[in-house]
């Protein structure tokens, strides 16, 4: 076992090893990749628009294609802006909380829109 293995990202255990190309945690059962932790730091997420831009709070998307809305008679329709956006961990990977004008609060996913 060598001393210069980093830790755990998720539970910070000291006991991590390495099994092909990937670090194992034994006490949480995490595995990820060496270079994983450097770039994005640990438990930061980088969430994509539908063509590979970085999204942040506070920018502003355009939706990409149609969306039906339930209990409404029209959907959001391509082209529409939003302004303002905030990135959650949201479920069914809707990863976008938003207000939308005439619709109100919402989640959208970030496969749907692109950055404006």
């Amino acid at each position: 076992m060598s001393d210069n293995l980093p830790p755990c990202p998720k539970c910070a255990g000291e006991y991590t090893y390495e099994m092909d190309a990937m670090m194992v945690c034994p006490e949480c059962g995490h595995e990820w990749a060496p270079t994983e932790a450097g770039e994005a730091g640990a438990g930061e997420r980088v969430i994509k628009d539908s063509v590979g831009n970085v999204l942040s709070d506070g920018d502003t998307v355009t939706v990409v294609k149609a969306l039906k809305v339930k209990g409404s008679a029209s959907g959001i329709k391509a082209g529409t802006k939003v302004r303002n956006i905030r990135l959650v961990d949201g479920v069914d990977g809707h990863d976008i909380d938003c207000r939308i004008e005439g619709f109100g609060a919402m989640q959208l996913k970030s496969s749907v829109v692109k950055k404006a």
